[in-house]
């Protein structure tokens, strides 16, 4: 399974209200807070929807943290 961490790097002043309720539901609470979530179709619309405001690190569920692959500031595709 593929995992996504995502880092708030742009404040929100001045955002949108919608692109602010899609960082709220992602679970990121202020500038530089990171969580990890696993890839789905959801997530990955919620990132590109916001993917200005983020930094998105992309790697398998059993990886160790030294093996990332870092995927900064791109769209983020469905895997097919």
């Amino acid at each position: 399974m593929t995992m996504l961490e995502i880092t708030l790097t742009k404040g929100l002043v001045g955002k949108p209200a919608t692109q602010r309720k899609v960082v709220e539901a992602l679970g990121l609470t202020k500038y530089g807070s990171t969580v990890k979530r696993s890839k789905s179709a959801t997530i990955c619309g919620m990132v590109n929807k916001i993917h200005h405001l983020v930094t998105v690190k992309e790697y398998a569920a059993g990886d160790k943290e030294a093996t990332k692959k870092a995927v900064k500031k791109t769209t983020v595709h469905k895997e097919k």
